[in-house]
């Protein structure tokens, strides 16, 4: 037996209503100290035998409700003289009351389930016009609902609330323009079913899952290469590049690939290292036995092309520059423009993995040597194809190199010399071709949105925003709070953030990315869950990720 759904319903069994009570207590005595406590932990609301409850049940447990009731007087009516004095025109109003959820299934997929039967609830009795009494803590969800705000606060010092309502008008253009809507309007979320914000996997888009279950073709037929081929170009298009090889695996292979080539320019390099990806450039570098210096700085600090001015300034000591564009380990984003400008100065090769930047900030790759790229993350599609950009004529295939990394032998063979999936390669094309304009500057806006919330709670951001990836927000908590203990919650509580691996667990931090499609659920019960667990003091203890990664030590000239 599998393991149980969640279900949304109207309340109709006894133990529905007695869990009802018992939520009811949790939620407006417990947590909003709207009524006294009493011994038996159960709270009946004065109009229960008028209300309509709608649930949220995972198994044989509820775990959301809300409670409509279309008999006057409203609760309002009595927090409020003449209520209808600050209402629209309307014939047929409702109220909706009592929205509660429990704190570890607080993420959209149980919010959406709950609005969505609420939503057939209004379609079938005819409601015109809903009002509620809106917790100050939440205004921010409940007007992107389309609830607008009207009267003055009513409630107590200790629990605030807004009078608000929402009218048929407003409700049918929230179900037409609001994607979270129409994401319910399809399914409701099934428990299990978290915002994800991680670095990857991302969130894909419904049109890219389905490329990838469509029927599979050849990698030998026609289908394929010219669907192949209209991948590369819009990769070019995408970054400026001439041309974009295209391999089965993951950005670690793209890297692969570019110090093979690299060791067939028999010149020494200079690597930067600010940060987790940059120490594995260096480890990639070694594993081909190249010869290199590297420039580190501190994590979370970006390099400047004055800091390394001075090394390129002779191509006869340093003939390449290998650096990381996004360093995901902290968020920083390195300055491309920058690095390129210097290189193409001094006549020396810059090489940069942009796994990470790809899709989330603007990219120019046109004066750019080898450079790295991912079909996840910022481009929105499913791990498992890795891509090397390039602008130069490439020499023929290299006995010298593993056939599967030598860059000559793909352009030799039309970019396909060896077996590659129809349906990474479909999904990718549907990624691509349905990218938004918009798309830069919608994550700047929630990144920058949500940095504001951040700050304002109390949390420290590693980096500023100046010199930050729109698409990394690392947080750095506080000694005595474990980032492991607080990545756990957030999980149970419907958000996936980036926690686990060993160089975040190692320094106490966390990450929120938002590299994959635009999810529009609100992040502000995400940012009152990290507030809260700074505040619980999750103690730290000595807990090692298990997700390691052990990098080589610096080689200098001589390799």
């Amino acid at each position: 037996m599998g393991p149980p759904t969640l279900t949304f319903r109207i309340a109709s069994e006894e133990w529905e209503f007695e869990q009802i009570h018992r939520l009811n207590y949790a939620t407006f005595v417990e947590e909003i100290p709207q009524h006294p406590p009493n011994p038996q932990r159960r709270l009946v609301d004065r109009f229960h035998a008028d209300n309509t409850y709608v649930i949220a049940v995972h198994g044989d447990r509820l775990v959301g409700m809300a409670a409509v009731r279309d008999k006057r007087p409203f609760s309002l009516d009595a927090k409020l003289a003449n209520l209808d004095a600050y209402l629209p025109p309307h014939r047929s109003p409702c109220e909706l009351r009592l929205l509660a959820v429990r704190r570890e299934y607080r993420h959209p997929g149980v919010f959406r389930g709950l609005m969505l039967t609420i939503a057939e609830l209004w379609d079938r009795q005819r409601y015109d016009l809903a009002v509620m009494s809106g917790t100050t803590r939440q205004l921010k969800l409940y007007e992107q609902l389309g609830f607008a705000p009207f009267g003055p606060l009513v409630g107590t010092a200790d629990a605030r609330f807004q009078p608000m309502y929402l009218t048929r008008q407003a409700y049918e253009g929230l179900r037409a323009r609001s994607q979270a809507w129409r994401d319910a309007g399809a399914r409701p979320a099934p428990a299990g079913a978290p915002v994800n914000l991680l670095p990857g996997p991302v969130a894909i888009s419904a049109v890219v899952r389905e490329a990838l279950a469509r029927r599979p073709v050849s990698h030998r037929s026609r289908d394929f290469m010219d669907l192949f081929a209209d991948t590369q170009c819009h990769l070019c298009r995408l970054v400026g590049a001439r041309a974009a090889a295209i391999f089965t695996g993951s950005g670690t292979l793209a890297n692969d690939v570019i110090a093979g080539q690299l060791s067939l320019l028999h010149r020494p390099g200079l690597i930067l290292a600010n940060g987790e990806f940059g120490n594995r450039l260096i480890d990639h570098a070694a594993r081909f036995g190249l010869s290199f210096r590297v420039l580190r700085a501190d994590w979370g600090q970006p390099f400047a092309p004055g800091d390394l001015s001075h090394l390129v300034a002779d191509p006869a000591e340093i003939g390449w520059v290998w650096a990381v564009h996004c360093e995901t380990s902290s968020g920083v984003l390195n300055d491309l423009a920058g690095l390129t400008g210097l290189c193409a100065a001094a006549g020396v090769h810059l090489c940069v993995d942009c796994n990470s930047s790809i899709g989330t900030v603007p990219v120019d790759l046109r004066d750019v040597y080898l450079a790295s790229g991912v079909s996840g993350k910022g481009l929105g599609a499913f791990a498992g194809l890795a891509v090397v950009f390039y602008n130069h004529d490439l020499p023929s295939a290299m006995p010298t190199l593993p056939r599967y990394l030598d860059l000559g032998m793909y352009a030799a063979h039309g970019g396909v010399p060896f077996t590659m999936s129809s349906n990474l390669l479909d999904a990718l094309h549907t990624a691509l071709v349905h990218r938004r304009s918009s798309r830069y500057e919608e994550i700047r806006a929630r990144s920058s949105s949500l940095r504001a919330d951040l700050g304002r709670a109390g949390l420290r951001l590693v980096v500023p925003e100046e010199h930050a990836s729109p698409a990394v927000i690392t947080i750095g908590l506080p000694e005595t709070v474990s980032s492991v203990r607080v990545g756990d919650e957030l999980h149970a509580a419907g958000y996936l953030i980036g926690y686990r691996s060993a160089y975040l667990a190692e320094r106490n931090w966390i990450q929120i990315c938002l590299m994959g499609e635009a999810d529009q659920a609100p992040l502000e019960p995400l940012v009152e869950a990290l507030a809260r667990g700074c505040r619980t003091c999750w103690p730290r203890t000595a807990t090692r990720s298990p997700y390691s990664y052990a990098h080589a030590a610096d080689r200098r000239d001589g390799g």
